[in-house]
């Protein structure tokens, strides 16, 4: 069976160029919308590019009813926690309206499949440090809350519309292309595994840990980390969950269990043979112990099989993309 385009938004940036590359190979016609704010035009490689801002109802119109597109797959927003604190409405601008915005258009332009760019910052602080679909939404910060937001439009227009839509709350993304294609070259990252490989080539004079004194195994943070192109593999798999008539959902997106700061800093070491120079500092404000994924419902719901769920291989991958950067930075 023959179907439409797909519109990519923020198909630019780290996670939507990686979902760009997967659905290329298998043959899909992509076309990516990004107004390069945060973006890179490396990074889309050969795929057409639009730039252009999300909430231009005019021009997401356009693309929409040119390219034939009946599925979008929807990345573009801001993502810096600290700055959503500091900026609130740039968030709630760029996040939530312009998500407004594109539905709008999409519903004009009879858009069918909306596969959506979420986050576990819906989830804030969860009692157990783990934190399942069905959990309460909690948001501490401002990017949270605009995804969030976001995420109730999404299942307020499915139940009045035929658009059917598959919202994916990311844990916490690493990693890079394992063929070096594409990665992660987002300025002033606040990522720990890039921050720490960006210390490795010397971008940074130090790493810092930020709480060592929780009720952890070793008293550090434990985090759910998920390799990018594992993730990317759930948007194409939910792209057949919507093609084949599933119905809307929220799945976590995970792999079910956590590393801590420390054993994240020694698959560093590891991977990169160097010592690391770590700075310890409090805790920060609003951080939680532990946040991990449980993970069940998105294997049961669309068949998604990770392939690289291991620290030291996302650490190597995100460690080869920081030293191609290094001989060929992006711009």
């Amino acid at each position: 069976m023959k179907h439409s385009g797909i519109l990519v938004t923020g198909g630019a940036g780290y996670i939507g160029s990686h979902v760009v590359l997967q659905l290329r190979a298998r043959g899909e016609r992509v076309v990516v919308l990004d107004d390069l704010s945060r973006g890179f035009r490396q990074a889309v490689l050969d795929t057409p590019l639009v730039v252009g801002k999300v909430g231009d109802r005019e021009t997401v119109l356009k693309v929409l009813q040119a390219h034939q597109i009946d599925t979008v797959m929807h990345f573009a927003a801001y993502t810096i926690v600290p700055e959503s604190v500091s900026e609130p409405l740039k968030y709630y601008g760029n996040n939530t309206c312009s998500t407004r915005s594109l539905l709008e258009s999409c519903l004009e332009a009879g858009v069918k499949h909306f596969v959506f760019s979420s986050t576990a910052a819906v989830y804030g602080i969860p009692a157990a440090g783990v934190a399942a679909e069905d959990t309460p939404t909690a948001p501490i910060n401002p990017y949270g809350t605009s995804k969030l937001m976001s995420e109730w439009m999404l299942r307020d227009v499915s139940a009045a519309s035929a658009l059917k839509h598959v919202a994916l709350r990311y844990f916490n993304v690493a990693g890079s292309d394992s063929q070096g294609r594409v990665g992660q070259a987002t300025p002033k990252a606040t990522l720990l595994i890039k921050v720490a490989c960006e210390h490795v080539v010397g971008k940074r004079p130090e790493v810092a840990i930020y709480g060592t004194d929780y009720a952890t195994p070793d008293g550090t943070g434990v985090r759910d980390y998920i390799h990018v192109e594992d993730l990317a593999t759930a948007h194409l798999d939910a792209l057949e969950y919507l093609r084949s008539g599933g119905d809307s959902t929220v799945l976590n997106v995970g792999y079910g269990h956590g590393y801590s700061v420390r054993e994240v800093l020694q698959s560093v070491e590891r991977v990169s043979g160097q010592k690391l120079k770590i700075r310890e500092e409090p805790r920060r404000p609003g951080d939680p112990p532990a946040l991990v994924a449980r993970a069940e419902r998105i294997r049961q719901a669309l068949g998604w099989q990770p392939r690289l769920d291991d620290l030291d291989t996302i650490v190597r991958t995100a460690l080869e993309w920081e030293r191609h950067l290094q001989r060929a930075p992006w711009s």
